[in-house]
């Protein structure tokens, strides 16, 4: 009896990875992928199966049914723009590549400030939460129940007493060690909580691996706050560990904002299974900024590679300049390539990363590929003054990014992401002039992958099979 049992479930586990082999090589996105998956599977079911449950690319396909729910809003976006449609003289690059991804139009009327540091962030988000009338919108990947987490908490308590309608949502993996008693403290003050350990998400999928990375804040439809910084103390630079945490945020005004807040209502639907299109504020105000922009907003639900399409516009567009500040670096094959073209065509091509270590796998990885960008031309700059976790891209003088969006795998096809894209010259020259001072505390990396020490040189190689979930 205890043979025959054995003999089953060997034959149903070889089923079972026959089945998912023939799903990666349906959908991995390159022949690499799909031939690792197939090789691995049939060969190691007993390993292969349970990781592909965890690891498999799987697209949410019924995350984006938000969308359908709030075409009408998608489409009063729409019509607007024939009211709002950017001066083509002061937008010098293709935005239609932007917003074909995004699905929305570039708008002008709109309203930038770049946030510097957690400081600047925290008392610009606090000031706003503070002087809502209607709703407050918050989202974060991680909440700690620590000093910064509990100002957070006063703040959005204080509001709902005074009669303002507070939604709150975190990320389940991102934020586990949020204790129950944060949450009830809010729930018991009125604040609407999206609770993380009920959600139809990814951790009831076996599909722990997504994860919703956005980081926005939403006041009475007229102001919104996206960026790096999730709220902990270590984001005010009070780590031990890291000392000085430098991120980026950005404040924004104008109809950007009310893009912004579609995503939100998007990602809420699905955590919540609630409706808030006819709860909200959708008319909103112009910004005497006058600002070009756009919210490109991507993931695992999108029908295309959203997130690597999203870069690679971007580098593609560039004629004098693409400057990236990103945490981490383990790009596809194509950003690569749009990489190294963009610095044989003399573009100045500037990959600002952080020296220090935050997550041991991705910042090893990254020097797999240092070889080959530099080789072209792109320059790799190590930011030493504590550690680098802004999300920022500059195109030439007509465009700049702020948002949560990382230049890895983890953040082009399993994470929730979101960017804000201002195409204007003041919102360029001012990203600019913030990343000059930033490589004011860099280094140009010179030496290549032979000349590191040990580690590096025989990690990096290995840290690299796992770029397609780094």
């Amino acid at each position: 009896m205890w043979t025959l049992l054995v003999s089953l479930f060997v034959f149903a586990l070889y089923c079972t990875a026959i089945v998912f082999a023939v799903r990666s090589a349906q959908t991995a996105r390159t022949p690499q992928g799909a031939m690792g998956w197939v090789v691995f599977l049939l060969s190691a079911p007993m390993l292969g199966v349970p990781l592909y449950l965890f690891l498999g690319h799987h697209r949410f396909r019924g995350y984006r049914i938000a969308r359908r729910e709030s075409e009408r809003v998608v489409e009063g976006i729409k019509a607007f723009a024939d009211f709002s449609k950017p001066d083509p003289d002061r937008v010098t690059i293709n935005p239609r590549p932007f917003e074909a991804l995004s699905h929305m139009p570039v708008s002008r009327g709109n309203g930038a400030e770049l946030l510097v540091d957690g400081e600047a962030t925290f008392k610009s988000i606090f000031e706003a939460i503070d002087s809502a009338q209607n709703y407050v919108l918050v989202q974060f990947y991680i909440v700690r129940d620590d000093r910064l987490g509990r100002q957070l908490q006063d703040k959005l308590i204080a509001a709902a007493k005074r009669g303002v309608h507070v939604r709150f949502m975190t990320d389940a993996v991102g934020s586990y060690g949020l204790p129950t008693t944060y949450l009830d403290a809010l729930q018991d003050a009125g604040v609407d909580v999206a609770d993380p350990r009920e959600q139809r998400g990814p951790n009831h999928r076996f599909q722990l691996n997504y994860r919703n990375h956005r980081k926005t804040l939403i006041i009475d439809g007229e102001t919104g706050f996206i960026g790096g910084h999730n709220v902990g103390v270590e984001y005010l630079g009070e780590s031990p560990r890291f000392g000085r945490w430098r991120d980026t945020h950005v404040k924004m005004t104008g109809h950007v904002v009310r893009q912004l807040q579609l995503i939100f209502t998007e990602d809420w639907h699905w955590a919540r299974d609630e409706d808030l299109i006819d709860q909200l504020d959708w008319s909103g105000s112009e910004s005497d900024q006058d600002m070009n922009a756009l919210l490109v907003a991507t993931g695992p639900g999108d029908e295309t590679e959203t997130g690597a399409m999203m870069f690679f516009s971007a580098i593609a567009e560039a004629k004098s300049r693409i400057w990236i500040a990103s945490p981490y670096f383990v790009p596809d094959i194509d950003i690569m390539a749009a990489l190294q073209n963009a610095a044989l065509r003399g573009v100045d091509v500037r990959i600002l990363l952080p020296d220090v270590i935050d997550h041991r796998l991705p910042w090893l990885a990254a020097f797999a590929y240092f070889n080959e960008i530099r080789d072209s031309g792109v320059k790799v700059l190590r930011y030493t003054d504590g550690f680098l976790h802004q999300k920022v891209f500059v195109v030439d003088d007509a465009l700049a990014a702020v948002g949560t969006t990382n230049l890895d795998n983890r953040s082009f096809r399993l994470n929730f992401e979101a960017m804000a894209l201002f195409f204007d010259e003041r919102a360029a020259q001012a990203t600019a002039k913030m990343l000059e001072e930033d490589f004011t505390s860099s280094y140009e990396l010179t030496r290549n992958l032979a000349q590191q020490p040990a580690h590096i040189r025989f990690g990096a190689p290995i840290a690299r099979l796992f770029a397609p979930i780094l």
